[in-house]
């Protein structure tokens, strides 16, 4: 069913990203990676990916927290591929301090990065998907969507901010044969992740291990990582056509994390 779409998944250089565009290669997508990152290591992973799925898999550089360079993007991956069919909003940045201490530039950064990108990027891609008649968008959100945390205020608020746009959208279009969803993974061990259990380790003197169960997983019921491949898998099934009336939701893949 997904044969001969294209995909535009920012951030998709590494962790969930380039999971989702992997994914998303092998049903047969064309694929426009984006992020940052060294440029030899990214031709190998598109050229390698490319040779394993035999689809087009190409990548923009494009600095999503820059409005124009959003839509150019969205206009390269239209240009090269004809059409963009599903887009996967997951590019993003951390930072963690007090919210009286919060850097203003980390503040506006989180929020060009994750939130603004989405709705340039969205705005950019649905004149196409309505012509079509058919859209995925989805929306690579966070528990932190659903829920808070201390220190993380920036974050937070860009996530809920991700699950209102979902929202809006999804009820805009629900008459077309577009959909619009959420997914909200609890940890999932990306570097990104990584680099906070080696911050953590420093900060409270202790082993990895302890830092990863009493400190990282300690809201996560299930005490393990989301593994990339179970968000990739839900990506999938929310682009094909049993999930067509799927639509509004913000879908937590958290190891129980919400249902406290």
């Amino acid at each position: 069913m997904l044969k001969n779409k294209s995909a535009v998944v920012t951030g998709s250089t590494s962790g969930i990203g380039f999971g989702i565009a992997q994914a998303l290669a092998r049903a047969g997508v064309n694929v426009m990676l984006n992020g940052f990152g060294d440029a030899a290591v990214i031709e190998k992973m598109r050229s390698d990916l490319a040779a394993e799925t035999g689809v087009q898999v190409l990548h923009h550089p494009s600095d999503v927290s820059q409005p124009a360079e959003v839509a150019a993007l969205i206009g390269a991956a239209a240009d090269a591929f004809g059409a963009v069919d599903i887009l996967v909003n997951n590019a993003g940045i951390q930072h963690v301090a007090p919210v009286d201490e919060f850097p203003e530039d980390k503040w506006t950064a989180i929020q060009s990065i994750i939130i603004n990108s989405s709705f340039h990027a969205i705005k950019a891609a649905l004149p196409g998907m309505k012509a079509r008649n058919w859209g995925r968008i989805i929306n690579l959100v966070s528990a932190h969507g659903l829920v808070a945390s201390p220190f993380k205020s920036a974050y937070v608020t860009a996530k809920h901010g991700q699950i209102g746009l979902t929202k809006t959208v999804a009820l805009e279009v629900a008459e077309t044969g577009i959909t619009c969803n959420a997914i909200c993974p609890g940890y999932v061990r990306t570097p990104l992740v990584e680099g906070q259990i080696e911050a953590q380790a420093k900060a409270h003197n202790l082993p990895h291990d302890r830092v990863i169960r009493e400190v990282i997983l300690a809201a996560q019921p299930s005490k393990r990582f989301v593994e990339i491949d179970e968000v990739a898998a839900l990506t999938i099934f929310l682009c094909g056509d049993a999930a067509k009336s799927i639509t509004g939701t913000a879908i937590p893949i958290d190891g129980g994390w919400t249902a406290r």
